[in-house]
């Protein structure tokens, strides 16, 4: 009996009729493609993205050159020299950050004790060789100027969390 049954199932394709019924339903539902350029997807509140290096109000940048996040580093993207001040405070002369080789995994924001060093929500930037994705102090501090308002309410919203 069971080979007759195959039989007839072979013979009259309704393993094709099913595939074509499952198609069917789903030929005219919503589509959930998106087209990047023009659309965004929402973004997680966890996610990290490019680094920035922050600045007081009054102008001043806010990392101290205490190497926590150099040391903390899995992948040891960072390298950091400073110098010590007249007034006897410590500031970076160099500040750099290889994005080939970091991970992304934010220890670098959890250890650093003056909110300076970020990592904010950007993640639309591209380099077309190996030597642009090494960010410097400059640079860093650029990014931080130029999204400052967007990171400040991005860390109140954390805020909320913790």
């Amino acid at each position: 009996m069971k080979a007759v049954r195959r039989f007839f199932s072979s013979f009259l394709l309704f393993e094709l009729l099913r595939g074509m019924a499952l198609t069917g339903r789903h030929l005219f539902a919503r589509k959930i493609t998106v087209q990047f350029p023009e659309e965004k997807t929402p973004q997680s509140v966890r996610f990290r993205g490019l680094h920035a290096l922050r600045r007081y109000p009054n102008g001043e940048e806010r990392c101290i050159a205490c190497k926590l996040c150099e040391a903390v580093c899995p992948a040891m993207a960072i390298t950091i020299e400073s110098e010590l001040r007249d007034d006897g405070t410590r500031r970076t002369t160099r500040y750099d950050i290889d994005l080939s080789k970091c991970i992304f995994c934010g220890l670098c924001e959890e250890s650093c004790p003056v909110d300076s060093i970020v990592e904010t929500h950007i993640f639309e930037y591209h380099a077309e060789k190996r030597s642009e994705l090494y960010y410097n102090k400059q640079q860093l501090l650029a990014i931080g100027d130029k999204y400052e308002a967007e990171i400040a309410a991005a860390r109140a919203q954390d805020a909320k969390y913790r």
